[in-house]
């Protein structure tokens, strides 16, 4: 299926032109969130390829963040929160450290005793918190959160247990968070496709000319399960923010 909604997308020389305006447009919308409803519902995706924003975004001024509620997309089944790859320990470091106290934090417990009971824990506390913003990007193999393929587009489970492949696997050794191979976990917790579209706002920021195969199927390529993040396609209010290298095979028509 190819989807037809316009899509918005903003291409930039640099990671650092396209992490400043993707965090400025993250930091509008979570304003805009807190004036309409006293609160805003935050969704962070973890990554090489969200540092940029969230440092634009953490620099941000003007935002109550004591009135921001916090969600993460994905969490390793296993690693403990004090180990360096682990997107809590990411978060905490690149995120709640630098704004200071929010309204709520809720991360994905990935070395819990029982992964189905974390799963059902965290989905519960998610449907009970509308995303207003969320913050995404793209896996070299077109993931979209830890939903690698054949991913299951179709669940309405908030949170699922996930196996991770090969190629994902090796994108995690390639940008430094483990030592070896052997070291990246087979499985975690991530918010499944359908969950995420649930989310008013989406930005997905992805630099680098390791992403461009991926942004290229995830853009044009048809929406399905061997490519997570083509169901980005179908949403109203995503704005996809790349750098000229990542945006490098994409169709002329669709950069105009």
């Amino acid at each position: 299926m190819k989807n037809s909604t316009p899509m918005n997308l903003h291409i930039f020389p640099d990671k650092q032109a396209l992490g400043r305006a993707s965090g400025q447009r993250a930091a509008e919308l979570i304003r805009a969130a807190i004036r309409q409803a006293g609160r805003a519902h935050l969704l962070l995706a973890t990554g090489a390829s969200q540092f940029e924003t969230l440092a634009a975004l953490t620099a941000a001024k003007d935002i109550d963040w004591s009135q921001v509620v916090m969600f993460h997309l994905d969490e390793y089944l296993g690693l403990p929160a004090t180990h360096p790859a682990s997107f809590r320990a990411y978060l905490q470091q690149r995120f709640v450290q630098r704004v200071g106290p929010l309204r709520a934090v809720h991360f994905i417990q990935g070395d819990a005793p029982d992964a189905q009971a974390e799963c059902e824990r965290i989905s519960n506390l998610i449907r009970a918190h509308p995303i207003d913003v969320a913050l995404v990007g793209i896996g070299e193999n077109g993931h979209l959160a830890f939903n690698d393929p054949p991913a299951d587009m179709e669940t309405e489970a908030p949170y699922i247990r996930v196996n991770l492949d090969e190629a994902c696997r090796r994108q995690q050794l390639g940008e430094g968070w483990f030592a070896s191979l052997e070291e990246v976990p087979r499985q975690a917790i991530s918010m499944s496709v359908q969950q995420i579209l649930k989310s008013k706002h989406i930005l997905c920021s992805v630099p680098d000319a390791r992403k461009a195969q991926a942004v290229k199927m995830a853009l044009e390529g048809p929406i399905g399960e061997w490519c997570a993040a083509s169901a980005l396609q179908a949403h109203p209010q995503c704005e996809f923010f790349l750098d000229k290298d990542s945006a490098a095979l994409l169709s002329e028509s669709l950069k105009a």
